[in-house]
């Protein structure tokens, strides 16, 4: 099978290239998928580049956790009938070698989640880590009908689908953009509470929508928007944060303490597996449901999989997908 590798870490163009590899075998408990687009994340570039200083998890890589495509053969004790089902795959590089940047990757079965009729796999290749993560971020503290959400970063990867979700579970949501310029692209993305954070006064536009404050914020910078976190919150607001600008942020302990705030910190990769199973769940009936809907990129060809990992370096708003038939 042709599939994208790095055996080392470094600039995108420096270290992928693509070559032919045995297609793999499912074992017990496994499916095999042809993959038809893998999306690429962040995460998976971050990794590529050694970023914090991390090292290669194996001698070779083959990128990327997110996928969609078709089951092909299955493992010992997997039923038979899930072959030939169109399947959305999260997780397939996490503490793995084998990603989705090539013909064919196998996972366990659970992280193969069956792709409604009617939901692209445009739109499936993109829920892994983002859709999985905003999840969590949204109801990794209970459900958010009747609640306000504020999600920073709305316009991005995570930050889009946790709006999305979070209006999906009955709640009303802000989301922020850092530039006024940015708040016609949130407004017609369907933030009807947009709120820009270089205005005069952020927290009194937030305010204005919550006067008692938010039940949850959904953080993307937290070093950024710690003060501002503080400001709009109320008894037992719920911060979750999956980045951060700083690595050692500074905020604002009493104000948080006084209104017990819970800080929740989230690292994809160890989501409890009952957390990313109802998140794989939920996000496939949000999908069907057509209360998901992600901007894609024209795909990039498997060959051109450098160009796919520094357009997402670039900070593109498009969500990047790689086409691996093509």
């Amino acid at each position: 099978m042709r599939a994208a590798v790095y055996d080392r870490q470094g600039p995108a163009h420096d270290v992928l290239h693509v070559e032919d590899l045995p297609a793999p075998v499912p074992a017990a408990g496994e499916v095999r998928v042809r993959v038809r687009l893998s999306g690429v994340n962040p995460g998976d570039t971050k990794k590529r580049r050694g970023w914090l200083g991390s090292a290669m998890p194996h001698p070779q890589v083959v990128p990327h956790s997110d996928a969609a495509g078709v089951v092909d053969a299955v493992g010992e004790g997997v039923d038979r009938a899930r072959i030939g089902r169109r399947v959305w795959v999260y997780g397939a590089q996490s503490y793995r070698a084998a990603g989705t940047a090539a013909q064919f990757t196998v996972v366990p079965e659970a992280l193969a989640v069956d792709l409604p009729d009617g939901v692209t796999d445009e739109l499936g290749a993109c829920l892994g880590i983002p859709g999985i993560t905003a999840h969590r971020a949204v109801f990794g503290d209970g459900p958010v009908t009747g609640a306000t959400v504020l999600v920073h970063g709305v316009l991005g990867g995570v930050g889009a689908l946790a709006a999305q979700l979070a209006r999906w579970g009955g709640a009303t949501v802000i989301g922020t953009v850092r530039r006024g310029r940015d708040l016609p692209a949130a407004e017609a993305a369907g933030v009807v509470h947009a709120v820009a954070l270089d205005g005069p006064d952020p927290a009194a536009a937030v305010r204005a929508v919550a006067p008692d404050g938010v039940d949850r914020v959904v953080e993307v910078s937290f070093s950024a928007n710690a003060d501002l976190d503080a400001a709009v919150s109320r008894v037992g607001t719920v911060i979750a944060a999956y980045a951060t600008g700083e690595d050692r942020p500074a905020f604002p302990f009493w104000p948080m303490l006084f209104d017990n705030v819970t800080i929740r910190l989230l690292g994809s990769d160890d989501f409890p597996v009952a957390a990313k199973r109802q998140a794989a769940a939920d996000l496939t009936a949000a999908a069907a449901a057509g209360a998901l809907r992600v901007p894609t990129a024209v795909p990039f060809p498997l060959a051109a999989i450098a160009d796919a990992h520094e357009r997402v370096d670039a900070g593109s708003r498009e969500r990047v997908l790689v086409d691996v038939d093509a």
